[in-house]
């Protein structure tokens, strides 16, 4: 073989060598970017599940306490019925004259035994106990409703 031809040869095999040696480095140099793109990606998802997981711990917490402010109301609940009850009776407290129209199938009390009219004003008093008491659960109860709604909100809005 002549010179010329073993050049050409040496040139060919050293271009290919050359150029099998540049198209691992860029295939090595891809799979790094790759793989820093991916940690990137990653971390970036752990970041958002962390903040996904704070802010559901938070939700917990404000609506734990939003029901142990309801249990609270409902476990006050009776005493401020009793409380009524206790201040009609007493005197302390005087129902409005509407409240009597829920005796109208009565006889007058003119007509009614002393004892009679004593029961009607325990019943009554009950009675008024009773409405306070379903008047304050429901009020207890729609509080902590909004409590919860006001609470989901403001993690909604922006």
């Amino acid at each position: 073989m002549n010179r010329a031809a073993i050049a050409v040869l040496a040139f060919i095999v050293w271009s290919a060598a050359a150029f099998g040696a540049g198209w691992a480095w860029r295939g090595d140099r891809a799979k790094g970017v790759e793989a820093r793109q991916q940690a990137g990606y990653s971390a970036a998802q752990v970041e958002q599940v962390n903040q996904t997981r704070a802010t559901e711990h938070t939700q917990a917490d404000k609506l734990a306490a939003i029901g142990v402010k309801h249990e609270e109301d409902r476990a006050a609940a009776p005493a401020v019925a009793d409380a009524v009850v206790a201040d009609v009776r007493a005197g302390d407290l005087r129902l409005r004259d509407g409240w009597a129209g829920c005796e109208t199938q009565r006889l007058s009390d003119a007509a009614a035994a002393a004892v009679e009219r004593d029961a009607a004003a325990q019943r009554r008093a009950d009675f008024a106990g009773a409405v306070v008491r379903a008047g304050r659960d429901a009020d207890d109860q729609l509080r902590a409703c909004q409590a919860i709604v006001a609470a989901d909100r403001a993690e909604v809005t922006p």
